[in-house]
């Protein structure tokens, strides 16, 4: 990210692997941007390393302000937290809350179950193919880099059309 000059946008955490990843951003010489509730501030779990982070009311406006301050989004394989926020950007993007692209970095096939459940949401009728497309995914970082780089940006509102549109 670093050498493509692309910033970090994240919760704003020092633990786990996103802390670990905005370690290496700043290592680089890249910008990473934290945002961050203040509960989560006063258990002292904020990256004080950082230059650039944001301490802000609630996780609400946390992730407001992460989908404000973001051009596309990349969810890291984790847990509810990742797959709550992640589930969120898509559904703005399907939307046109905003016009983003979501990627998926599928290490070790972590996000093979979710993405067969997204793609039988579509054999069934609950996911338009259109809307599925938001969502890419791939396991290589740099792949994936270029492949967000490459989509265009997403159509507004795709889901407002009539259902026997695809």
């Amino acid at each position: 990210m670093a050498r493509r000059g692309i910033a970090l946008v994240f919760g704003g955490g020092a633990v786990g692997l996103m802390g670990v990843i905005a370690d290496a951003v700043l290592a680089a010489g890249g910008h990473a941007i934290g945002v961050i509730p203040h509960a989560l501030v006063a258990r002292e779990l904020a990256h004080r390393a950082l230059p650039d982070l944001r301490v802000v009311s609630s996780m609400h406006e946390r992730k407001a302000t992460m989908a404000q301050l973001s051009d596309a989004f990349i969810a890291m394989p984790g847990g509810f937290g990742t797959f709550e926020e992640f589930c969120e950007v898509v559904t703005w993007t399907q939307l046109g809350v905003h016009r983003k692209s979501c990627g998926l970095l599928n290490v070790d096939g972590f996000y093979d179950p979710l993405i067969a459940q997204f793609d039988r949401g579509v054999d069934e009728g609950f996911i338009k193919m259109g809307n599925r497309r938001i969502v890419i995914a791939d396991a290589d970082p740099a792949a994936l880099l270029d492949a967000l780089a490459r989509l265009p940006a997403p159509p507004e509102a795709p889901w407002i059309s009539s259902p026997d549109e695809t």
